[in-house]
């Protein structure tokens, strides 16, 4: 308090011109027109110009609970989609007990979960991701994971908290998908050179491809719903020796930027697996 007063006693006079020239120009701008719309619009600018400033700063602190909210929105969003319910062979009416019961009602077949990617690799032959989120909140192997421009792997460990999903970009991964226009079928696989380009294979010829169609998940797919987008065609090998193309895709998804992916869980992917083992043990 006492460097305060003295502060105040070393400057009197300065700060006595100060006052008196706030003051005055008070005086001025209240009651000149030309004056007052002067400083208006010299203070309307400064203003504009410092709010720019801090809503820049606050919109940048606030991006990481923009995107965790985009990421729910789109959650939401992708659970709408039809090609996440899937509705029984038939139209009959089953009748009992007097109560109708619509056997061709739509049933939820997958159900989306959102993820946090906290460990990603893209220079190995077996590259793998690491999601924030496990088995406490529904996650188990074999569950198909995309992000939101295309597929990005399946899960293949989990623990109470994370999950480790084997990437697209891994020698030993393997999914079908088939052409969007044409609806023919192949694999796509990775064969460990570089990271921006998968192989489609098994495509017959007598099929219709041209640079830059689109690849898509296929509906005999149980990790992914029919539709996902898979990647771009960017070069078509020609093998004069077989009678299937060999497609060079380009991958929908970065996977040098990943950061947030979507789990998917096929609701009745259980049923189907444990029906298809007992056919092939009656088989054979």
């Amino acid at each position: 308090m006492r460097n305060v007063f003295l502060f105040i006693r070393r400057h009197t006079n300065f700060l006595f011109f100060l006052v008196l020239q706030i003051i005055a120009l008070s005086i001025l701008f209240r009651y000149n027109k030309f004056h007052e719309a002067i400083f208006m619009n010299a203070s309307t600018e400064i203003t504009g110009r410092i709010n720019e400033k801090y809503n820049t700063i606050e919109y940048y602190f606030q991006l990481k609970k923009t995107n965790e909210s985009l990421l729910k929105e789109n959650q939401r969003l992708r659970q709408l989609l039809k090609e996440n319910y899937e509705a029984p062979d038939s139209a009959k009416r089953l009748i009992m007990d007097t109560v109708k019961v619509d056997s061709a009602r739509s049933i939820v077949k997958y159900r989306i979960l959102e993820a946090k990617v906290v460990n990603s690799t893209t220079a190995s032959q077996t590259n793998y991701l690491t999601i924030h989120r496990g088995t406490d909140e529904g996650v188990r192997p074999n569950m198909g994971v995309i992000s939101p421009q295309g597929i990005v792997g399946t899960v293949i460990n989990v623990s109470s908290n994370f999950a480790t999903v084997m990437s697209l970009l891994h020698r030993q991964y393997k999914v079908v998908v088939k052409l969007k226009n044409g609806g023919e079928r192949g694999t796509v696989e990775w064969d460990g050179l570089s990271p921006l380009f998968v192989t489609l294979k098994d495509i017959p010829k007598s099929a219709k491809v041209a640079k830059g169609d689109s690849i898509v998940t296929s509906q005999t797919s149980s990790k992914f719903p029919a539709g996902i987008l898979v990647g771009t065609v960017y070069e078509i090998v020609e093998d004069n020796t077989s009678n299937f193309y060999v497609l060079k895709i380009r991958p929908a998804t970065n996977f040098f930027n990943i950061e947030y992916v979507y789990v998917i869980d096929n609701q009745q992917y259980d049923e189907q697996k444990k029906l298809e083992d007992s056919t092939r043990k009656t088989i054979q």
